[in-house]
């Protein structure tokens, strides 16, 4: 099936199949309908709703403006109607897919045969929302060198600040049947303007060129606005209207694209056709493309612990492996001496076992441990130690083959790790009483592995520390990815997010086991932290926080800065820090060091927080 993105490549023998059974089917009374006389025209195949009252049918000579050709990936070019009709909700553009490269121009006047149909990408099961085009097209050149349609600017004045309508509970929560509201809904709006020539002016960028080279940006300066220059996705009504995704119509070979950072401008005119993409939602696939004005954003630097205050960091470092090149390693080190200050204990997520993506049954991963603390203390820092339970060959998710894992680190110097006959992977830590204190059964230990919400998934690891003759608990965690969520620009509203389900099983085992903590030691000092995999806001944070259990650390923090990972423009927190109520007093920090730059040394930023136990 075709992808609207450069990442996938057409399989076009699945295109002709896709196409010719439609997608998403019509109704022959809507295709008769609209069949007159008259020649039709490109709003007649678009319609007044998200899927065509001519999908599946054949169209003859359909007339328009070529405003864009892309020679890679998903094929074709598109046309517009510079004769518009009277109806907002019509768009005047479609792409016609012509799985080969086109042979037109832009400026050519075009007639166009083919087959009218609605191509999802990324499959109907994603829930995306489809894009209208006409395949195994007959193309006609009438004339070349014409004047373009009038370009439509897409600007905060014309985006409405409602994002989407309501599905309709009839059709599953669908909204493709409903009809466009440009003037009340901003997908509606991207909706009616699909496939035609639009343009912005100067925008924020608001997500970093990534390596498939695109960026984001927003039209609306003002909407949602992060501290350090993007925008935030504070509550599940906060999608931000203003995003927008750029690509660019030149092969990279022939113009490469600009690297840009949240809080660089993309300043002057960008212009082309706008397309509906699998990893984002409607694109701008620029035909003339801005300039990046570099703003002065830099990685943060979070401050020192005092002598007296424990630190606790958590970081995602991606994948890590020892065949991973040892700038990575030597950069990771870097920023844990530099960027967190030597954090007294470091939990890692996602270790990799010692050869990595290799599926070879390895489950160890000491080689790669001990390549990250050498690197460590080559950067300066303190010499840690670590702590870890291997888990089951295959059993806890990720890349295939590389057993991921969440590690302690700990500076000796500072803090003692209290080793209490350590777990395996199977086995569970429990609590117990000590002295009249909470202690674990297993240090380090798995919490309930075997529960099923653990299965493919990372299960938490628990370890007992010292501090200054005072006893802390971490927990640290990687939840279930969102692996499966359907986007925000979802033909369903609101969307299905499906992964929330085992997160919320998660976190009521966190939970559990932290209550069983306080039952002992009502005044324990515990920290659950890691990659949660969901918003401050979610129902997993509001489980690990039920019962006043847990608080939410990232909370703490003015709203502007609640975030540690930026996705399609949406700055939003993954990674927390939470406390047990015996943690009266905390400073916390989000340490922006990754995120919002093009160039990463992982997604994720880590998380810090210091207090005297």
């Amino acid at each position: 099936m075709r992808s609207s993105h450069p990442r996938s490549a057409a399989v076009a023998a699945l295109v002709a199949t896709a196409l010719a059974t439609g997608l998403l089917a019509g109704t022959a009374d809507a295709a008769e309908g609209a069949v007159s006389a008259d020649p039709i025209r490109i709003h007649d195949i678009q319609g007044a709703t998200r899927t065509s009252p001519l999908v599946g049918k054949q169209v003859t000579d359909v007339a328009g403006i070529v405003t864009g050709v892309r020679t890679y990936g998903s094929r074709g070019f598109w046309i517009q109607d510079p004769d518009t009709d009277d109806d907002d909700a019509t768009s005047e553009g479609v792409f016609v897919f012509t799985n080969s490269v086109p042979t037109v121009a832009v400026g050519d006047a075009v007639t166009v045969s083919g087959l009218v149909g609605e191509y999802v990408p990324g499959g109907v099961a994603s829930g995306n929302q489809s894009v209208t085009q006409i395949s195994k097209p007959v193309v006609a050149v009438v004339s070349s060198g014409n004047a373009l349609p009038a370009v439509t600017a897409v600007n905060e004045y014309s985006v409405p600040c409602a994002y989407a309508p309501e599905g309709d509970p009839a059709a599953a929560g669908s909204i493709n049947g409903l009809t466009l509201e440009p003037s009340r809904y901003a997908l509606d709006y991207y909706e009616s303007l699909e496939g035609m020539n639009i343009a912005i002016g100067n925008s924020r960028v608001v997500g970093a060129t990534d390596p498939y080279a695109e960026l984001w940006v927003t039209v609306k300066g003002w909407e949602n606005n992060t501290k350090r220059g993007g925008t935030l996705y504070g509550s599940y009504d906060s999608q931000n209207t203003g995003r927008l995704q750029i690509q660019q119509l030149a092969p990279l070979a022939q113009q490469p694209f600009p690297v840009a950072n949240v809080g660089d401008k993309l300043t002057g005119r960008t212009e082309g056709p706008l397309d509906f993409n699998q990893f984002g939602g409607y694109t701008l696939v620029a035909r003339t493309l801005g300039t990046v004005k570099p703003g002065t954003l830099a990685p943060e630097k979070t401050k020192p612990q005092a002598e007296k205050e424990l630190s606790v960091a958590t970081y995602n470092v991606e994948n890590l492996d020892p065949t991973d090149p040892q700038e990575k390693f030597d950069n990771l080190a870097k920023a844990v001496v530099e960027n967190l200050a030597s954090p007294d204990i470091l939990a890692l997520e996602e270790i990799q076992d010692d050869n990595g993506a290799k599926n070879d049954g390895t489950v160890s991963a000491g080689a790669t441990v001990a390549k990250f603390t050498a690197a460590i203390a080559a950067a300066g820092g303190p010499a840690y130690q670590w702590r870890s339970v291997d888990p089951e060959d295959k059993k806890d998710g990720g890349e295939p083959g590389g057993n991921i894992r969440q590690v302690f680190l700990f500076n000796p110097e500072r803090v003692s790790f209290t080793d209490r006959a350590p777990g395996d992977a199977v086995t569970a830590t429990g609590v117990v009483k000590e002295k009249g204190k909470a202690a674990l059964t297993h240090s380090p230990g798995r919490i309930d592995p075997a529960n099923p919400a653990w299965a493919d998934s990372r299960k938490p690891l628990a370890g007992e520390f010292v501090f200054r003759g005072k006893t802390v608990f971490v927990i640290a965690n990687h939840f279930g990815s969102k692996g499966g969520d359907e986007g925000l620009a979802s033909s369903h509203q609101p969307p299905v997010r499906s992964s929330e389900a085992k997160r919320l099983l998660q976190a009521q085992a966190v939970n559990g086991f932290v209550k069983d903590l306080l039952a002992v030691e009502k005044k324990a000092a515990v920290l659950v932290v890691g990659d949660i995999n969901d918003f401050e806001f979610s129902d997993t944070a509001k489980a690990l926080e039920d019962g006043g259990a847990l608080y939410s650390a990232i909370k703490s923090l003015p709203k502007p800065e609640r975030y540690s990972y930026v996705y399609q423009g949406n700055a939003q927190v993954l990674d927390q820090i939470l406390t047990s109520p015996g943690i009266k007093q905390f400073s916390y920090d989000s340490v922006h060091i990754n995120a919002e730059f093009a160039n990463q040394n992982s997604d994720h930023d880590p998380q810090v927080v210091r207090f005297r136990p």
